[in-house]
């Protein structure tokens, strides 16, 4: 295995664990709004503290899972083309998005948020709703980790690409099959 991969394999192993771990938000969101609806209907009582909850832990499965779909290929692409091409054009494709759409857009994500995020953190920032989450400003924080965590998959993205395009089979993005 090429060192682009090695060093391409442990980046993505990073995102692929994030992803598995915040991929339980999921199961603990289902638990929260069954517990809701049961307050609600069974028990007359609202907890808008458990409401916000679910919102929250929706919102870092999406913006932390975002690099584990890129890691997986599995984000929204339109494949007019790209099916027919070959494993080296197809990495040429993901060479050319990766830096010239992908890294600028999450750089600029990074750039724009970040006094917003700054100033949630300056005022600890907390819900508006009486009872509701004190914690507003980590949950903003999560838009800063999702663009660091997109950037760097798209450099290992882009090391595996380089590497697909000098080797004469074009391999797929991991180095082994039952990597993932």
């Amino acid at each position: 295995m090429s060192s682009l991969k090695c060093i391409s394999y442990g980046i993505s192993q990073i995102n692929e664990w994030i992803g598995k771990t915040i991929a339980w938000l999921t199961l603990g969101m289902v638990l929260v709004t069954f517990t809701i609806v049961v307050m609600r209907y069974v028990f007359n009582e609202g907890s808008i503290a458990l409401q916000e909850s679910v919102i929250y832990m929706h919102a870092i499965v999406f913006m932390l899972g975002a690099a584990y779909t890129l890691n997986h290929d599995s984000h929204v692409r339109v494949d007019i083309f790209y099916g027919k091409m070959s494993p080296r054009k197809k990495a040429m494709a993901n060479l050319f998005g990766n830096i010239f759409f992908l890294i600028p857009v999450c750089s600029f994500i990074l750039w724009s948020s970040w006094e917003y995020v700054l100033d949630a953190w300056e005022i600890k920032e907390s819900s508006r709703e009486a009872g509701g989450l004190p914690w507003i400003y980590l949950l903003k924080t999560s838009i800063i980790f999702m663009g660091c965590l997109l950037i760097i998959q798209a450099i290992a993205n882009i090391l595996s690409n380089i590497s697909d395009i000098f080797t004469k089979q074009g391999s797929s993005q991991q180095p082994e099959e039952g990597a993932k």
